[in-house]
């Protein structure tokens, strides 16, 4: 069972699945509208195999400020430690997972939530775009996280059931604060 807290009855409730995997398939279509995904089969088909090609490279394209705006845009509660956890994560974008990947987040493929991961390699998932893997860690943090209220409690749940590192939520933090990363989302 699953149980969220209620704010206005200030009391735990049992979560409907049904209801719950209902919002997650809106999110899901939001975020597809969001980040223009077609689900339009015959799409495709007005383009040539090189035309989508240099297309899909062009919105792959990676620098730190898209990152960020669209790390702004997915509307994360506490975007500074998502940004801190990529960069972490990546070593700071340049880790072969990332590379060759396109996975910012070191996250494995996941089995029993949504995923917009194309399969595992080497242990980890495995993204067709730096922007898909974002958005898969959009759909884990909706998941696990959306309860967590503060960032004590979120840094302490990624430090306890995400990273094997013991030292990982101390190091966020650090990266937080020498790299000022508040003051990039504010």
């Amino acid at each position: 069972m699953y149980y969220k807290f209620d704010k206005n009855e200030l009391k735990y409730v049992r979560v409907n699945w049904v209801s719950m995997g209902l919002k997650v398939l809106i999110g899901v279509l939001v975020t597809s509208m969001i980040l223009g995904w077609s689900f339009k089969p015959e799409a495709k088909e007005n383009y040539t195999e090189e035309e989508v090609m240099i297309f899909t490279a062009k919105q792959n394209l990676f620098s730190n400020e898209k990152l960020i705006n669209e790390i702004k845009g997915l509307n994360f509660k506490f975007p500074h430690i998502v940004y801190a956890q990529s960069l972490l994560e990546t070593g700071k974008f340049t880790s072969p997972l990332f590379k060759e990947n396109h996975n910012l987040f070191g996250m494995k493929e996941a089995v029993i939530r949504l995923t917009t991961s194309l399969g595992t390699e080497d242990g980890h998932a495995i993204y067709k775009t730096w922007k898909e893997s974002l958005t898969d860690y959009a759909l884990y943090c909706a998941t696990y996280l959306s309860n967590l209220d503060n960032e004590d409690d979120y840094i302490g749940y990624l430090s306890q059931k995400y990273a094997r590192d013991p030292d990982y939520g101390k190091k966020l933090r650090e990266l937080i604060k020498k790299e000022n990363l508040k003051g990039i989302f504010k």
